[in-house]
């Protein structure tokens, strides 16, 4: 048996991603396809605009054998860590042969020279990025810099480091290389628009220019051309009634958490710095939109993603000290299955046979299969649902679900 992995966000499921699945299989002869999944909300700290059901269905509907939910702590992290998390998965689950991802580049050798670098950090690559530090830059712009320095004829790899999916490609190698995996990656070169396009393509849209389209108030029939024909009827049946959701939606519920804590400052929130904190209580009653503020407390040094993602931790209660434990250790706990096809019982049967961590189909077992700390770190995945569920039922007018009680999908 040979499994292929993929890991995602599918925020929404489309096209592209239709096709880096249908090629996973052709490229790697994968008999199984596991997608490691964020849950409800996102690497940018934001919520996805449906919840992690309609998009794991979509993604089973398209060549997916089995869905499972990446933990919150790292789905919303940085991408160091978002793929250290889900290497760490697939590294426990003991059946990923390969891991494949979509990169601008589609050149595996090169990503794995730049990831080789960073995993291993020789003693040149560090002089180098402590010259740059101390000139002021920011860790990305002195890594940068630092890698033009040892990498000879960089020239060939400017680019790659300058464009999104090729960035966490590269995490994902550094996580393989940095854990002694035997898991082996293969890449696809992207197809259709850039990662930050606004604009729909004709063929294959980013799920930036999908997310944007819904958000200008465009309707549900302006992006079915986006996504996989089979997902047509899934979309008419939830939108308006569970989706679209919108990092704007939670403005409120993340003002109050901020009034609540001005006086004592958000250090204590993972990602947040010292001069972050200040800014967003200088400019606290500014704040109207969540996206807004974002802009308006950016700087130079602090990027939209990175604030983005700090408020997004504040909204969530994830503190600081939570990450140094899961930066320190890397652990991942257990695997929540969102869903599966039925046709792959010898895919589970082969998991649950080799894992070394609990499969959790159903939420109320979590409590006797986990240790306390496995426990705590499944809790604050149900408890961000439920944030994310009671945002949705009070915009589409419809009671609040219960996580505890949520099905697995199968198909």
């Amino acid at each position: 048996m040979r499994v292929a992995a993929i890991i995602a966000e599918y925020n929404p499921f489309h096209k592209g991603h239709r096709y880096l699945i249908k090629k996973t299989r052709e490229v790697t002869g994968a008999d199984y396809i596991i997608a490691v999944m964020s849950g409800d909300f996102t690497q940018r700290g934001t919520p996805a605009i449906a919840d992690k059901y309609l998009r794991a269905q979509m993604a089973l509907q398209n060549g997916v054998d089995l869905v499972v939910e990446l933990p919150v702590h790292y789905a919303c992290s940085s991408a160091e860590y978002f793929a250290r998390g889900a290497v760490t998965l697939l590294e426990k689950l003991g059946v990923t042969d390969l891991l494949c991802f979509g990169s601008e580049s589609g050149e595996i050798d090169k990503l794995h020279t730049i990831a080789k670098i960073l995993a291993e950090e020789p003693e040149e690559y560090r002089e180098h990025l402590k010259t740059y530090m101390k000139r002021g830059y920011n860790y990305p712009m002195a890594r940068n810099q630092a890698l033009e320095m040892v990498i000879p004829d960089f020239v060939e790899y400017e680019d790659i480091i300058q464009t999104p999916n090729n960035i966490l490609g590269i995490e994902y190698l550094k996580a393989l290389i940095q854990s002694g995996s035997q898991i082996t990656p293969y890449t696809v070169r992207r197809m259709g628009s850039g990662y930050h396009d606004h604009r729909l393509n004709v063929a294959y849209s980013s799920a930036i220019s999908i997310r944007h389209s819904l958000l200008l108030g465009n309707s549900i029939a302006r992006i079915v051309d986006q996504v996989p024909k089979n997902c047509h009827p899934l979309l008419f049946e939830h939108a308006n009634k569970s989706f679209p959701i919108f990092p704007d939606d939670f403005s409120t519920i993340l003002k109050y958490r901020l009034l609540l804590e001005a006086d004592e400052g958000f250090t204590g929130y993972a990602d947040v710095s010292q001069e972050l904190s200040d800014k967003i209580k200088k400019h606290l009653f500014k704040m109207d939109k969540m996206e807004d503020f974002c802009d308006l407390l950016k700087t130079k040094e602090l990027t939209h993603a990175r604030i983005s993602r700090s408020l997004g931790h504040i909204l969530l209660n994830i503190r600081q000290e939570e990450m140094d434990e899961l930066k320190a250790n890397g652990t991942v706990h257990y695997a929540r299955v969102l869903g599966f096809r039925e046709e792959s019982d010898k895919l589970l049967k082969k998991i649950k046979k080799n894992t070394s961590i609990p499969l959790i189909t159903k939420p109320a077992d979590a409590a006797k299969l986990l240790d306390p700390n496995g426990l705590a770190q499944f809790e604050k995945d149900i408890e961000v649902s439920h944030i994310y569920e009671m945002i949705a039922a009070s915009k589409f007018g419809h009671p609040i679900r219960n996580e505890y009680k949520r099905q697995v999908i199968k198909l």
